[in-house]
């Protein structure tokens, strides 16, 4: 006998529900390391992490520069400019080695000023 569609939804919610129950716990936990020692973290950082802050710097700007004709009349130019240049620009080159969350000489979180 063929089931019907809907006899197989409560199956499929079980299944989100449990596996919910075992990536809260992940979600949950302290970022002190990302790759669980100081070393690999500041490894990682800068082979991989600086590099991409380079190229989302640049594309930053040369997206910023394509919409200057739409953020010019809207008065929007100023938070553009943060959000896609001053930000990747911070994030990657006044940044303590290693330390995914923190910029600045103030030590304040990434992206907030």
């Amino acid at each position: 006998m063929k089931a019907h569609r809907w006899s197989r939804r409560p199956a499929f919610a079980l299944a989100a529900a449990l596996m919910l129950c075992f990536t809260a716990p992940v979600v949950a936990q302290p970022r002190d390391t990302v790759t669980g020692d100081r070393g690999g973290d500041m490894a990682v950082d800068l082979v991989v992490v600086r590099p991409l802050g380079i190229v989302a710097t640049v594309i930053g700007t040369a997206g910023f520069v394509l919409a200057l004709p739409f953020t010019l009349p809207s008065g929007s130019t100023e938070d553009t400019a943060r959000e896609w240049i001053a930000a990747p620009f911070e994030y990657t080159f006044n940044r303590p080695l290693g330390d995914f969350d923190r910029c600045g000489a103030d030590r304040h979180p990434c992206g907030r000023r």
